[in-house]
């Protein structure tokens, strides 16, 4: 006798960390099992230490983590769980990152400047990460920085499809906040009736972060209820002279719809009284609806969690939210 047999099995675990509890409970619960026991804890001097409390050999691994504020220490946090992993014989591990991290830095505007989202993907292989999975990528491109499998997942059918069950979809016009989203804009007027369509001109200091100038719209819109969506929405600069923008070019009413609520800073006060009717987004940064008066978050949870059985059930992600293999 030469060796000998075993029967083989698959054993799928779930791990989060401290950025966004709720979300990854909310997944977990989708998949009916508990989240791994993991201790984590900050030194004095801000070093992460991470232990999960139960092997991790062989297993299916699902790394979740949000990355809100402060990003680069969830960033980090999330890098030291994977390599915890790789090291305690993780058979496969994957990075779960609603949020992709550094993803507006993309490509070189000019030169001596990062493609600091190319960076993000080297440390997640470097790591031990064999696969990502993440939410609306800020442009498809950063899907080639890693060196392996990704996951691209979509917030489109959650986002349309509340949008669907509460407004008269006769006189919607969806509206892109800039000529660089008008593709993703294209998707959503199909999935909304063959909507109409316009974009907001716009210019950019690219000497200055979060200065943008909304200058005209492109398109017919008086007397439509618009639409204005986009990927994600930090200080939300942009999307208030966007909804002014298309005030003054006689529009109904607006609505705001976006994947990633980051809002920073201004961003509540801003939205709160740019007059949008209502501010539509996802939970895959942590959100607080305290002291907002339009504002609407709609799970994601559902959509991780079938991606996570997808995989590991070696079925097909794309049917998620292509609807065909």
């Amino acid at each position: 006798m030469t060796g000998y047999s075993t029967q083989t099995f698959k054993d799928l675990k779930v791990f989060t960390g401290r950025a966004h509890l709720d979300l990854a409970e909310a997944v977990a619960k989708e998949l009916d099992i508990e989240l791994v026991p993991t201790t984590a804890r900050d030194f004095a001097n801000g070093e992460i230490f991470i232990r999960f409390e139960e092997s991790v050999r062989g297993a299916d691994c699902f790394v979740m983590q949000s990355h809100a504020q402060p990003l680069n220490k969830w960033l980090m946090e999330q890098l030291i769980m994977i390599d915890a992993l790789k090291r305690g014989s993780a058979k496969r591990i994957t990075a779960i990152v609603p949020f992709y991290p550094y993803a507006r830095q993309d490509k070189k505007h000019r030169g001596r400047e990062p493609i600091s989202a190319r960076l993000v993907a080297d440390l997640f292989a470097t790591a031990g990460a064999d696969r990502i999975v993440s939410v609306d990528l800020h442009t498809d491109q950063i899907q080639g920085f890693f060196d392996g499998p990704v996951d691209h997942m979509h917030a489109m059918p959650i986002l349309t499809e509340y949008i669907k069950s509460k407004y008269p979809l006769n006189n919607l016009c969806v509206v892109s906040p800039d000529a660089g989203r008008v593709k993703q804009a294209e998707k959503w007027a199909n999935t909304l009736g063959d909507a109409p369509m316009a974009f907001v001109h716009k210019t950019r200091d690219i000497d200055a972060a979060n200065k943008v100038v909304s200058n005209r719209v492109v398109g017919e819109v008086e007397g439509k209820d618009c639409i204005l969506m986009d990927d994600m929405i930090d200080t939300g600069g942009t999307i208030a002279g966007a909804v002014g923008v298309l005030k003054d070019a006689g529009a109904k009413s607006v609505l705001i719809a976006c994947t990633h609520g980051v809002f920073s800073g201004p961003a509540r006060e801003r939205l709160s009284q740019c007059g949008a009717e209502e501010v539509i987004t996802t939970d895959t940064l942590p959100q607080d609806t305290e002291g907002w008066g339009n504002l609407t978050v709609l799970s994601i949870a559902p959509l991780l969690a079938k991606t996570i059985r997808e995989i590991f059930e070696n079925g097909s992600v794309t049917t998620l939210f292509e609807g065909q293999a």
